[in-house]
């Protein structure tokens, strides 16, 4: 399990900016709707750890925060600016300000590691090779990677090598905020803790703003700083750990006490 040895960054009478607000968000496909009248806000430099039972709209909020999926009706900021305002320039550069990590990494299977670092790169920017490649093995040191890892094809690398090599991706153009899509899932408690550790590292040292999709309680208990919990087609609570523990909201209550909670706090004690 991972022990609480990351400094959480929240703060009472926190004043940090909101470098995502979601407002009024409504989503649905057909007559279903997913999301309805959804409110949320992300803190800059913060954790925050996003949850909710399967099949509550996670990666739906997600996915429409990013633009790939249509909204219905609400508005989203993201960096102060709102999308829905911004001529294709600005939306060009406003999404080279974020970085994605899908879940189980959505590597380019034909690519490399140092191909599909440079798939932003060659996306956005007209860099010589020899830059790019550069870049990219920054982005391998970066995440922990070894040298050897950039010529390997996805097939080629473990599970855990294929969350570091999507992370790395995600940072290839040093991104503002952060998207992670279940960043620990399918990994061992001691892969998970160690990917843990590196993205409050790389928080730290590159000043990133993180939004963090899981349902790892590992993860909600030791290196998020808030956490937001869906259901109902809204954000139930949001708050600290210890706001959860506190919380009375039966799916809630049932998530962050029930025995393996219990077993995580115990450990942590």
């Amino acid at each position: 399990m991972v022990q609480a040895v990351i400094e959480k960054h929240t703060d009472a009478g926190d004043k940090r900016e909101a470098v995502l607000s979601v407002r009024d968000l409504t989503v649905g496909f057909g007559d279903h709707v997913v999301l309805d009248n959804l409110n949320l806000e992300v803190l800059r430099g913060e954790i925050l750890g996003f949850v909710g039972a399967s099949g509550t709209g996670k990666s739906v909020l997600m996915r429409t925060v990013l633009r790939l999926l249509p909204k219905r009706s609400g508005t989203i900021e993201i960096l102060g600016a709102d999308y829905d305002s911004m001529g294709e320039a600005e939306r060009i550069a406003l999404d080279m300000r974020l970085g994605v990590l899908f879940q189980h990494g959505a590597l380019f299977s034909a690519l490399t590691v140092r191909e599909n670092i440079q798939v932003p790169m060659r996306e956005y920017l007209d860099l010589p090779q020899d830059l790019m490649d550069e870049l990219a093995r920054l982005k391998i040191e970066l995440v922990g990677l070894a040298p050897e890892a950039a010529e390997k094809y996805p097939s080629e690398l473990s599970g855990g090598m294929i969350k570091r090599a999507a992370l790395a991706r995600a940072l290839a153009l040093d991104p503002d905020l952060v998207f992670l899509d279940e960043p620990t899932s399918g990994l061992d408690p001691i892969g998970a803790a160690e990917f843990d550790e590196l993205i409050a590292k790389l928080r730290d040292t590159l000043g990133l703003t993180v939004y963090m999709v899981t349902h790892d309680l590992d993860s909600l208990f030791s290196v998020c700083d808030r956490i937001a919990v869906l259901g109902k087609k809204r954000v139930l609570v949001k708050g600290t750990i210890e706001d959860m523990l506190a919380c009375d909201e039966p799916w809630v209550k049932s998530y962050f006490r029930g025995k393996r909670a219990r077993a995580i706090v115990r450990e942590q004690d």
